[in-house]
């Protein structure tokens, strides 16, 4: 018993010790080369907090674009240099965590006051900083998922911030989108004969129409409605929804541009195209 006890005792107080050099240790980002590339990953005090924020590119006289990440609590950073190396050779890119989320998560803070509000305005102080730090007089602002929630909201008080703003998974209509992916989630449990999801569901059904309740993100992701993969629909934002919204909004210059091939990520699971768009978009 002692000789199984002690490997095992020995893996688990490694894991914990790596798990506190990652909680409360600095991180880095690997550097690019170039004389005016940047490369960087800090800790900034903004809005009374510490923010994470990542800032790459090959040149940082290119257009500086700020990533919203969705959720709440989906940080981008972990996986945004693999997915984003295309994109950091024509603009520069900087990625945050949200107040509460990934490194900007602190044990000894109190987040009772944590609201959408809140987050916005942390937004905005991340923007004001960033366009200093890089000379920039506007930015442009990308919001994904639950992050489209957040940069709609700072570019309709801030406007004159941002060059532009563009949606992934873009939320619209919350209850139409809940809807849709109730009706998904129903669809995929008759089809597999689960008769026990589908009358849970069911159960639910009034108060999601309603906007009292949302389809459970458990049922969504169990059918594959949440999936990376390229071939099944994303149920967790719905198109038709954000079709809606864009339609009703008003502007010199638009564009919806549906990604047949992606998922919840079109921004990486069809990178090649994002990146011929947001250069032909953006670029001389």
């Amino acid at each position: 018993m002692k000789t199984v006890l002690k490997p095992a005792l020995m893996i688990s107080t490694i894991l914990i010790a790596l798990i506190l050099l990652a909680l409360f240790f600095p991180t880095w980002t690997p550097r690019i080369k170039g004389e005016n590339s940047i490369s960087v990953l800090e800790h900034v005090d903004l809005n009374g907090t510490k923010q994470e924020i990542m800032i790459r590119g090959n040149d940082r006289n290119n257009p500086v674009i700020l990533n919203v990440h969705g959720g709440p609590g989906a940080s981008e950073i972990p996986f945004a240099k693999k997915m984003q190396d295309l994109l950091e050779t024509k603009f520069t890119i900087v990625n945050y965590d949200q107040r509460a989320s990934g490194k900007s998560y602190h044990f000894s803070e109190d987040y009772s006051n944590l609201s959408s509000d809140l987050l916005v305005k942390d937004l905005l102080a991340v923007t004001d900083y960033i366009a200093k730090r890089l000379g920039k007089e506007k930015i442009i602002l990308i919001g994904h998922s639950y992050g489209t929630y957040l940069a709609t909201q700072a570019a309709s008080r801030a406007p004159e911030k941002y060059e532009a703003y563009i949606g992934i998974g873009q939320m619209g209509d919350t209850v139409e989108s809940e809807i849709d992916a109730l009706h998904y989630v129903l669809e995929q449990a008759g089809q597999e004969g689960n008769a026990e999801d589908a009358a849970q569901l069911q159960q639910l059904q009034e108060a999601i129409e309603n906007g009292d309740a949302l389809t459970p993100r458990d049922y969504v992701n169990k059918y594959g409605g949440a999936s990376r993969l390229t071939k099944i629909p994303d149920a967790m934002t719905s198109s038709q929804a954000a079709r809606h919204y864009f339609d009703s909004i008003e502007a010199e210059h638009k564009e919806f541009l549906p990604y047949a091939e992606s998922a919840h990520y079109p921004q990486y699971e069809e990178k090649e195209r994002f990146v011929k768009w947001m250069s032909d978009t953006f670029l001389d």
